[in-house]
């Protein structure tokens, strides 16, 4: 298994296709087959009947700039697909964040350096005008591409807040202000991404340190510590010595990783 999950990536408005698409997502899933291309998961999800309600070409923008960039170019389609029926709401709503956050950096960067401060600064609530600033420091830091029109701020400051909402990291509502409701990382979630990062070529103290992890709110400190949590139900074994840890793992391949998951 193997992705590319580098972090050096421009921001862009792609979230505008379809915020956290949650329920879409599960459709999407619900359809998908190893191995199909951007045209056939369309041609599938368009004769399925599951989307009465949505055009062919909002069904085609959601599949080649929402799913695919999540869940298809970085090989878990497959593994969402099975465990998606099983888990909770709230668990499989976790890796689709993961995810999204990792194919959307925007995303992933307001909730580390923004959602979090405030929260931990003691703070319980969060607001569009917030998300613009952030979105404004970010164009004077070269973030983006090219400098971005107020128009393009502001529709990507509500994306950002709306799909926030989505996985319930925010109040839902069309308020310009929302309420904070921080989550804990599921020990579903846990074992899932700390193999992810493993199969897909990161060694232990880059797992450790990973942005994924900042996600929920998490220090390096705490992801060993919720490491050895995992050790515990013998799913890897952690040695650490001040900040260097390693891993032995004990799965062979994500599949596996998968299956535990499945039926815990």
């Amino acid at each position: 298994m193997s992705s590319d999950i580098s972090r050096n990536q421009f921001y862009t408005t792609q979230l505008g296709a379809g915020l956290g698409l949650v329920n879409e997502t599960k459709l999407l899933l619900e359809i998908y087959q190893h191995g199909m291309t951007v045209s056939e998961l369309y041609e599938e999800a368009l004769s399925s009947g599951l989307f009465p309600m949505v055009t062919a070409r909002r069904l085609r923008n959601i599949i080649a700039e929402c799913f695919s960039p999540r869940y298809i170019k970085t090989n878990v389609a497959v593994h969402l697909k099975k465990l998606a029926p099983v888990l909770s709401s709230q668990d499989i709503n976790q890796l689709f964040l993961i995810h999204t956050a990792q194919a959307n950096k925007v995303l992933q960067d307001f909730i580390i350096e923004v959602y979090w401060n405030r929260y931990l600064g003691g703070h319980d609530t969060i607001t569009t005008e917030d998300a613009r600033d952030f979105m404004a420091h970010a164009i004077d830091e070269g973030k983006t591409q090219k400098p971005w029109a107020d128009s393009v701020v502001k529709r990507v400051s509500s994306y950002i807040i709306g799909c926030c909402a989505d996985y319930n990291l925010l109040s839902s509502g069309r308020s310009p202000t929302r309420t904070i409701q921080p989550i804990r990382i599921h020990l579903n979630t846990s074992l899932y991404l700390a193999h992810f990062l493993h199969f897909n070529g990161l060694g232990d103290n880059a797992i450790i340190s990973h942005e994924s992890w900042k996600l929920f709110g998490m220090e390096p400190n705490e992801v060993r510590d919720e490491l050895r949590t995992l050790a515990k139900n013998n799913w890897l074994i952690v040695q650490s010595a001040g900040d260097v840890t390693r891993i032995s793992w004990q799965f062979k391949k994500m599949e596996e990783v998968i299956d535990v998951i499945a039926q815990y």
